[in-house]
């Protein structure tokens, strides 16, 4: 860009047979007879990637300028009937609420979801390019792209940005030829299979209500029970979760929402049935229904 500019002031020279000046700081600019050209924004270096590792938390590095904090509570697990995706619906900046209304889950393609955390922007385009190029695999081979396909080129485009500053740690859910299908991937490029995956700050606190009711024999009705509640848990302990629960349900035909429902409103539902005492030998009492 530097020497594009430079350019210009020498055409400058060259057309008005006046001295150009490129005048330093933020803006460069060309000077005509007047001294008033042509003025316009350049990039801080001439490696953008190398001068924002200076400044962003890529890998929350302690002497960053920019140190973000990231919340945010998603959630997926396979089970008899398919897979259940669940997320919360708060995004933060720092640490005040930008929004509680972010949806959370993105629809890449009738039979395929991703979900959201760490930077809302880069998890929003990626996804949306993923769903772009899964589009064209379609087109290309005649067929539908499976899910370990579709989450092993989100690995992939990542990868190329790989230490640049980018914030993201999805998971891709779908149903295809095999059946039902979870991957997790991040902006390292890490692809992970598994059943059950949480990512977010508040994933400790889901992942404890999945680890004691999760079974993969489960009705639809008890899976959305246990996807809602551990996102509900996970908003009450977690100050960057919130909002409403968004739910998702993905089948042989393709993926079904669930109504939203406010976090507020399940804590009258859920928080009852667990009593706290002061006996030592019993700290936590389930209240029967």
């Amino acid at each position: 860009m530097n020497r594009f500019v430079e350019q210009l002031a020498a055409n400058d020279v060259a057309e008005l047979g006046m001295p150009g000046s490129l005048l330093a700081g933020p803006t460069a600019a060309m000077a005509g007879p007047t001294g008033h050209g042509l003025s316009f924004e350049l990039a801080a270096g001439n490696n953008p990637a190398e001068f924002a590792q200076h400044f962003i938390d890529a890998k929350s590095e302690k002497d960053s300028l920019i140190k973000i904090a990231h919340g945010t509570t998603t959630l997926a697990f396979k089970f008899r009937e398919g897979v259940m995706v669940a997320t919360d619906s708060r995004a933060t900046s720092g640490n005040v609420i930008a929004s509680q209304t972010v949806k959370k889950v993105i629809e890449i393609n009738p039979y395929l979801l991703g979900t959201m955390a760490g930077g809302a922007a880069d998890c929003s385009f990626w996804e949306r390019v993923l769903g772009m190029e899964c589009r064209l695999h379609e087109l290309r081979n005649k067929k539908r792209i499976s899910v370990a396909a579709a989450s092993k080129l989100l690995a992939n485009l990542v990868y190329r940005y790989k230490g640049m500053g980018l914030s993201m740690g999805t998971m891709v859910a779908g149903w295809d030829e095999k059946g039902p299908g979870l991957y997790y991937v991040d902006s390292d490029g890490q692809r992970l299979a598994n059943d059950i995956f949480s990512v977010g700050s508040g994933s400790t606190f889901a992942y404890g209500v999945l680890d004691s009711h999760y079974r993969y024999d489960m009705d639809i009705e008890e899976a959305r029970d246990v996807a809602r509640r551990a996102i509900y848990h996970a908003t009450h302990r977690d100050a960057y979760s919130g909002g409403v629960v968004r739910m998702y349900l993905v089948q042989r035909d393709g993926w079904v929402p669930y109504p939203l429902e406010d976090v507020g409103d399940l804590y009258y539902q859920y928080h009852p049935e667990v009593q706290l005492t002061n006996r030592t030998e019993s700290p936590l009492t389930v209240v029967p229904a």
